[in-house]
């Protein structure tokens, strides 16, 4: 992740207060590195005061290709010399608000005041943004006495996946599980809507590419999977082989028509739908590798989860299966899908419970959901545009559980029992399929959703 960190400040004090510049430069130098030391990359550029130059700085950081940038106050700066640039500009705003100094007593030496005094640049430069209907996030606090850094982090993270929604490429393979309607929404509102293109797999292609898969490329697939996974008595080699065939075969047809993301209808599977099984192993690998996913034919969570995996590799399509009402807890479960990435046992490959189609039993890999915070996140279409809700949870470190023959994990909301969690959920519409987002925030959700216009509910 790449940002553009603008200084800004005013030419007054270049032209009254020339010794103040040295002194934060090495500020602006610091807060850099901070920014570093975290993964970041940092594209820096001349203190900006005057309209030309932060013209130069933001086109600048334009032609590098940043991901967004983070503006920082040296001192106060009048916002219409800035405001112009970065109204224009389609990168994403963040307002990083600190100083050097942490503390300002009576007791403080008054020469800290011309190093400290940015805040109300900030104020001038927010209240302009928010006039001209520009998004952006804030985060305030001292940079090494607070979070602030590490939440500016955040908040890139943000940005970049609301950038890598608008190239969304999602395949579909034998279309949307008839009769569910709350996630079906047409392709060509999602194109227009988000710039997400939705296509139906070519199931001749798709079969082709399966029938194509060698048995070497078979025994490396079993000897991966002997590696990493636990396997269960009673395993049919044939039809587990029969699995591996179509997880390496969808594997090729996503990676050769470029896709982001995918969903799989599970009763499609045989005929003509090029799929022989259903291949649950592959979409939770896909997920691993940062590929979205969503089931049956959902689209519009697909496309989301993979822009959220960018950014968020801790990312999991998730669906609430059952209540616990008296601990406050909510099972989320699927049929065979989780990214292995957020799990805290080696996967179990053993046959589906059942099988729903006339195609070749399916055999998963099932694992439990690690504990740790996370946000759960739902996207949903009420009858003027696209909502996201977002909501704190924490779910629940397990040792031990009774369910090897599921996907399963347990997610406790924050501040709401079970039963108010689930009231609102359901009184703003949201869907039966969700992404769960360990190690984001918030208030990065939030942000997210301003990039994109879009109606955001937090729980």
């Amino acid at each position: 992740m790449r940002i553009g960190l603008l200084p800004l400040y005013i030419k007054l004090y270049d032209d009254t207060c020339t010794g103040v510049r040295p002194r934060l430069d090495t500020f602006y130098e610091t807060v850099a590195a901070e920014l570093e030391t975290r993964g970041l990359e940092v594209e820096r550029t001349a203190f900006c005061r005057i309209k030309p130059e932060f013209d130069r700085a933001v086109a600048g950081f334009e032609e590098a290709g940043v991901d967004a940038i983070v503006t920082l106050h040296m001192a106060y700066s009048p916002s219409l010399e800035a405001i112009d640039a970065l109204t224009a500009t389609s990168l994403p705003i963040i307002v990083l608000d600190t100083t050097e100094t942490l503390e300002f007593t009576p007791q403080q030496d008054p020469g800290e005041i011309m190093y400290n005094h940015g805040i109300h640049g900030v104020m001038d430069l927010c209240s302009m943004l928010k006039r001209h209907g520009k998004a952006y996030a804030m985060a305030a606090g001292h940079y090494l006495e607070s979070d602030c850094v590490d939440r500016v982090c955040g908040l890139v993270r943000a940005a970049v996946a609301a950038g890598a929604l608008g190239k969304s490429r999602v395949c579909l393979v034998g279309g949307a599980f008839e009769g569910m309607g709350d996630f079906t929404v047409e392709p060509a509102e999602l194109k227009e809507r988000f710039g997400i293109l939705v296509e139906e797999a070519d199931g001749e292609e798709l079969g082709r590419l399966v029938s194509e898969v060698t048995e070497e490329e078979i025994a490396a697939e079993w000897e991966e999977n002997r590696r990493r996974f636990d396997f269960s008595e009673g395993l049919v080699e044939e039809e587990y082989e029969t699995t591996l065939r179509n997880c390496l075969g969808l594997r090729k047809y996503i990676e050769k028509n470029g896709y982001s993301a995918f969903s799989v209808n599970f009763l499609k599977t045989g005929g003509d739908s090029g799929l022989g099984t259903m291949p649950f192993i592959e979409c939770s690998k896909a997920m691993e590798r940062g590929l979205g996913y969503a089931g049956e034919g959902d689209g519009l969570t697909a496309a989301f989860t993979g822009a959220f995996l960018g950014a968020y590799p801790e990312t999991s399509f998730v669906e609430i299966f059952c209540p616990d009402w008296k601990n406050d807890l909510l099972f989320l479960s699927h049929m065979g899908e989780v990214n292995y990435g957020v799990a805290d046992t080696r996967p179990l490959v053993c046959r589906a419970g059942a099988n729903y189609s006339d195609s070749t039993y399916p055999y998963p890999a099932y694992a439990r959901m690690k504990g740790g915070k996370a946000v759960y996140v739902n996207i949903s279409r009420d009858s003027k545009d696209y909502q996201l809700l977002a909501a704190p949870v924490e779910m629940l470190e397990v040792s031990e559980d009774r369910f090897p023959g599921s996907m399963r994990g347990w997610m406790r909301p924050e501040g709401y029992t079970t039963a108010r969690f689930l009231e609102l959920l359901s009184e703003n519409g949201a869907t039966h399929h969700s992404s769960l987002i360990y190690g984001a925030r918030v208030e990065e959700l939030a942000y997210f959703g301003r990039l994109l216009g879009m109606k955001t509910v937090i729980l």
